[in-house]
């Protein structure tokens, strides 16, 4: 890559300037957080509103939370204060990116994933103000239209993952690395596949005992309202192979791409969620200030049904794992879907230091923040 063409995207980047806005203030009469269902002892509140758009989070150095949207073209910055409720603006720091949907965050730096690119965005925390240039560390992921959109997560082997979503419904790609779980080095170099016969992935995360990668991801529209389930999947090993095109979930063989296949041969999904509910973010509740039960549990984030009569979905899901083996699957919080009517689509999950859970919403343009009161009302502490 040129020199000029390095400051072609600084200017391109860099150009539009920062937006700055009180937190809470946009959209916030939209909010209906009173209609939010959550286990007793729990409460959600608004950490921070105006946020257009808000996709995957990312945390931090000094306690920043940086959060992609897609829609916006942008990353926001928020000020965190020790977890609790941010204390002055929320920014876009950057605006110009291309369907920015993944951030991550790694000695300093913010990675930030478009359709095709990875960029790198130096000492970000020291400069919201007046942001450096991204740097390029990767520019040739495959990408069409129709799943486009990479998350990215940093690993416990210290190299950065990608999701590689299939370019269609359903098919078999003529480019090995669509439908792939892929990862690199912090420079970019070195790409491979780490699993592969996956439909698209929009959120994952590690165990935090084994290191083992949990992820979700979203079935095929064309088989029903009731079929596939969506699929909650455990890479226990580099090399696995997940099934999709050719079977689904737990071992449902595709109608148009299973002959001369055996799903024997696949992993199956390590437990099947409900039909087109569009899992997107994943996390381990890896904190201190939810009761036992909790901890080493999968919190996702369902997005909510597009295609069924009834929707399904909008809501925040917990996964309970014995083992490696999951064994109970259902809501933890609900209501922003109301009737036939979303208020609210839940994106992304993240565990804050003081133990709090943060749930991004694309569609109310908010970050909100889950605390655990115990059952008396007094706070828990971290």
């Amino acid at each position: 890559m040129t020199c000029c063409w390095r400051r072609a995207l600084a200017l391109t980047l860099l150009a539009a300037p920062a937006c700055a806005c009180a937190a809470g203030d946009a959209r916030s009469d939209r909010l209906r957080l009173d209609t939010i269902r959550l286990p007793a002892g729990f409460a959600i509140d608004l950490y921070a509103g105006g946020v257009r758009g808000a996709r995957s989070m990312a945390l931090g150095d000094a306690g920043t939370l940086f959060v992609a949207s897609r829609a916006e073209g942008a990353v926001y910055a928020v000020a965190t204060r020790g977890g609790a409720a941010p204390q002055g603006r929320v920014r876009a720091v950057v605006r110009g990116f291309h369907q920015p949907d993944g951030v991550a965050f790694r000695d300093g730096a913010l990675f930030v994933a478009e359709p095709t690119r990875v960029l790198r965005l130096d000492a970000i925390e020291s400069r919201l103000d007046d942001p450096p240039a991204p740097a390029v560390v990767r520019d040739d992921l495959p990408a069409r239209d129709l799943h486009a959109s990479k998350v990215l997560r940093f690993g416990p082997d210290g190299w950065l993952y990608v999701s590689i979503g299939v370019p269609c419904d359903r098919c078999e790609p003529d480019d090995p690395r669509f439908g792939t779980i892929a990862r690199m080095r912090p420079d970019g170099t070195g790409l491979e596949t780490f699993a592969r016969g996956i439909r698209n992935s929009v959120g994952f995360d590690w165990h935090p005992a084994t290191h083992e990668l949990w992820f979700t991801d979203n079935g095929i529209d064309l088989l029903g309202e009731n079929l596939p389930p969506e699929e909650l999947n455990r890479a226990a090993r580099a090399g696995l192979h997940f099934g999709y095109p050719y079977c689904h979930a737990q071992s449902i063989p595709d109608p148009f791409f299973a002959a001369g296949h055996d799903c024997a041969a696949f992993e199956p999904a390590a437990a099947a969620l409900g039909p087109h509910v569009v899992p997107l973010g994943l996390r381990f509740y890896t904190g201190r200030q939810f009761p036992p039960e909790y901890r080493g549990q999968i919190f996702i984030a369902e997005h909510g049904s597009t295609n069924r009569t009834a929707p399904l979905g909008y809501r925040l899901t917990r996964v309970r794992l014995d083992g490696h083996r999951p064994v109970e699957y259902g809501t933890f919080a609900d209501g922003w879907l109301q009737g036939r009517h979303a208020w609210g689509r839940p994106v992304d999950v993240l565990v804050m230091p003081d133990g709090a859970l943060l749930v991004s919403d694309d569609l109310a343009g908010a970050i909100y923040r889950i605390s655990y009161r115990s059952t008396s009302g007094a706070l828990q502490g971290s």
